[in-house]
């Protein structure tokens, strides 16, 4: 059903597999199955999207009440088991000192909440929030903030990071236009425009299709790829950073749905906001 209100919201296979973070095939694969299951088709097909058939909007409607329905559930079960959960999403490799201090205050905080951590590549910057799979996030703007609530908790220099013996490594500092004839790592298509962007200086780019933090780094290493990086992270001996002169400062924030008034991403809020004041 998440994956049917997906499609039926962007009207489109493609940007929906974006959406949950999926391939195209099994997502197309699930609806057809979906639609054996009901009888009827769901989805008027085109080149350029999908139209909702007449059986498709009543399901819609439907289907956003049988997961709210069973969003509530999950709440009142684990209410009734004693044990409240919270699920966090968490982006790239988790290295951030922040999240250390943040997991710890949690801890102490609140010993009886199950913690759930859902970590997710640089392709999500909103790490599973507009899937439905997460409470919350931990994670760094810039991106698309509709229908999200976010909480600036700290804010970071950026470098250009280098081969350590690239002749730019030893300089103190450089500006974007002295980078303008390298190429750079690059996100999937469909990633959050907003945030390729930021990671491209703000322009478009050429270079390897990354994923992860690790398959920049190793961009870098092998194929002298440029990439951009918060100051202040631990890396390799052979790869060095470089202040950038003219990029605005990474800011790393805490999302939510906007509305979700779930008590346990308000404290979790309240704990972020002090644990990364630090």
């Amino acid at each position: 059903m998440r994956y049917f209100v997906a499609v039926a919201e962007e009207l489109h296979f493609g940007r929906a597999a974006t959406r949950l973070h999926m391939s195209q095939p099994p997502l197309s694969r699930a609806i057809k199955q979906l639609e054996a299951d009901v009888g009827s088709l769901l989805f008027v097909r085109s080149p350029t999207g999908v139209t909702l058939t007449l059986v498709g909007s009543v399901l819609l409607d439907e289907a956003r009440a049988l997961l709210d329905h069973a969003d509530r559930v999950r709440v009142r079960v684990s209410a009734a088991a004693g044990v409240a959960t919270i699920t966090i999403g968490i982006l790239g490799d988790g290295t951030d000192p922040g999240v250390a201090r943040m997991a710890a205050a949690y801890r102490r905080s609140r010993p009886g909440i199950d913690i759930r951590i859902r970590e997710t590549d640089l392709t999500d910057p909103t790490c599973g929030l507009r899937a439905g799979t997460v409470d919350v996030a931990l994670t760094r703007a810039p991106f698309d903030e509709t229908a999200l609530t976010v909480r600036a908790l700290r804010t970071d220099p950026v470098g250009v990071v280098l081969r350590a013996d690239d002749p730019l490594a030893r300089r103190d500092g450089l500006r974007l236009a002295e980078l303008s004839d390298r190429r750079w790592f690059q996100f999937p298509q469909g990633t959050d425009p907003i945030w390729q962007s930021y990671w491209n200086g703000g322009r478009p780019r050429e270079g390897p299709v990354v994923r992860a933090v690790q398959e920049c780094l190793q961009a870098v290493l092998w194929n002298g790829t440029v990439g951009l990086a918060p100051l202040g992270h631990d890396l390799p001996a052979q790869l060095a950073v470089v202040p950038l002169i003219d990029m605005p400062p990474s800011r790393v924030v805490a999302v939510w749905n906007e509305g979700d008034t779930n008590p346990l991403i308000r404290s979790f809020i309240e704990i972020a906001t002090t644990a990364y004041r630090r």
